[in-house]
């Protein structure tokens, strides 16, 4: 056993920044809460950007544009390394600009604007004969439009899906979380085929008073087109369905059964069926079921930070947590056990006892650029009122720095990506060195780590009052400094810590 710890141990240091596992297509999860769902009146939806995407990221200001002025839309953008860095980057093509546009922030899926208006993102993939890769817009081209010019989330969900119609969808199927700071929708897309000009969309609202989770898996079922207050389509669904073979007419059409799958059974997996369970466990969902709703009512009211938490989750103390096996002894977990072994790993540790590990798609993975939890609310202005919680690497690790509505500048480490060179300063690097050094005994630096995370929290939202009472763009910009300088600070002193415990080789 011995020998088993010194084995993990050796490969964990070696996959040093983490690997994508073998469903690496699972690469996003997303919250919903409605404001009525909420502890405090906030609209809630968040995103894990889970894979090797950029990690920079900048505020693009408002602007004002002449008539006849053009749009440009690219593809290639979501993983340079720096605002202006055009490898990769090609003209997709050009529709007619807004004469205005809102000011946004420029992650690698634009998140947020100026008036409270954020989107979430995973990717379902769906029937891959129905993607036509010379169509004009990629989804993440299509939020940056809705957020340059959208105000509410329905306004929103109408312009992404009619301007994907008029001028074609090119991307496998894709779900957005789209909120304001009174509600929320779930918006699924898929292309209408191959050298096809279109898409074909559907979107649900979440009602106030429940909340939704899409990840990795398309949700939306029976077509509502009476609804028009809650339900929103195309006009197309049924007949790109037959069209390419997916559904033969009979029987009532759904649109995660018959558009978004690819044979899939069941509309949700393990992190669905965890984070329901998590927030309504009354409602007794079990793995059998077929299918779960879109949306549930909690048994609590959700926290913002609640949210965050279930960012964090790797399934520990369950059937499916991934740890239970690695162990010195019959009882004790070995200290280098840790829920986010490569591929690499887990097949070493399998090949030298068979069974050890059983891989489970956790919500946190290590392989995760960034995420956010952007929480709006109505009752404060816009420029203070919306705030995405923005982390890079680990999101149940990483700690979060606000970014508000208002925000008009991010602190210089945002500006490099980090993902394919080693900038020591940019934001990736200034908290991954910690949280991998961390993992190489993560049952001994678990508590401790954690204590900052908490901490780190508690900083953050120490001091919203105070900004919330004077919401200047000075004001807003200063405070997400001085929160990203704290928590860069903690973690320095807590790499340091551990290359003095993990450095000498003992």
């Amino acid at each position: 056993m011995k020998r088993l710890t010194l084995l993990l141990a050796a490969a964990l240091l070696f996959s040093f920044t983490g690997a994508a596992q073998d469903n690496d297509w699972e690469s996003c999860t997303s919250i919903m809460v409605g404001r009525k769902a909420s502890a405090d009146g906030s609209v809630i939806t968040s995103h894990t950007c889970d894979g090797k995407y950029r990690t920079w990221a900048t505020i693009e200001p408002a602007a004002d544009y002449a008539a006849g002025a053009l749009h440009e839309v690219r593809k290639g953008t979501m993983k340079t390394a720096f605002r202006d860095d055009t490898t990769g980057v090609t003209l997709a093509g050009t529709i007619p600009e807004a004469a205005h546009t809102y000011a946004y922030l420029n992650t690698a899926y634009p998140c947020l604007n100026e008036h409270q208006l954020a989107i979430g993102e995973t990717t379902f993939v769906g029937p891959r004969k129905l993607v036509n890769k010379d169509a004009m817009f990629l989804i993440e081209e299509l939020e940056r439009i809705a957020l340059q010019r959208c105000t509410t989330a329905r306004e929103a969900v109408i312009l992404m899906g009619t301007t994907a119609e008029k001028y074609g969808y090119g991307d496998t199927g894709e779900c957005l979380t789209v909120a304001d700071k009174n509600e929320v929708w779930q918006f699924e897309i898929v292309g209408v085929g191959k050298d096809k000009v279109g898409a074909a969309w559907v979107a649900q609202r979440i009602p106030d008073d429940c909340i939704g989770v899409s990840a990795n898996i398309p949700r939306i079922g029976k077509l509502h087109r009476e609804d028009k207050a809650n339900f929103l389509c195309s006009d197309n669904l049924e007949q790109v369905a037959k069209e390419n073979g997916l559904w033969d007419g009979k029987g009532e059409f759904i649109f995660w059964k018959h558009l978004g799958s690819d044979g899939r059974e069941k509309n949700y997996s393990d992190r669905e069926f965890f984070i329901y369970s998590a927030l309504a466990p009354s409602q007794g969902f079990t793995r059998e079921m077929d299918e779960l709703p879109v949306y549930v009512k909690p048994d609590a009211k959700v926290d913002v930070r609640q949210v965050m938490h279930l960012f964090r989750a790797t399934y520990e103390g369950t059937d499916l947590d991934m740890c239970k096996n690695v162990k010195i002894d019959s009882v004790k977990i070995s200290p280098v056990a840790n829920p986010w072994l490569t591929t690499t790993m887990r097949n070493t540790l399998n090949a030298i006892a068979p069974g050890t590990v059983e891989f489970h798609r956790t919500v946190s993975v290590a392989w995760c650029a960034y995420s956010f939890v952007a929480q709006l609310r109505n009752w404060l202005p816009d420029a203070v009122g919306g705030i995405c919680w923005l982390s890079v690497d680990n999101p149940a690790q990483s700690p979060r720095v606000p970014v508000f509505c208002g925000t008009t500048e991010l602190p210089e480490a945002y500006a490099f990506c980090g993902q394919k060179n080693y900038w020591p300063d940019c934001v990736l690097w200034t908290f991954r060195r910690a949280n991998k050094l961390a993992t190489l005994q993560w049952q001994a630096t678990k508590k401790g780590f954690m204590e900052q995370v908490d901490r780190a929290e508690e900083i953050a939202f120490s001091g919203l009052k105070a900004v919330e009472e004077n919401p200047t763009a000075g004001t807003l910009n200063n405070y997400t400094r001085y929160i990203f300088n704290r928590s860069a600070q903690l973690w320095k002193e807590l790499e340091d810590k551990y290359w003095v415990e993990f450095g000498s080789g003992f």
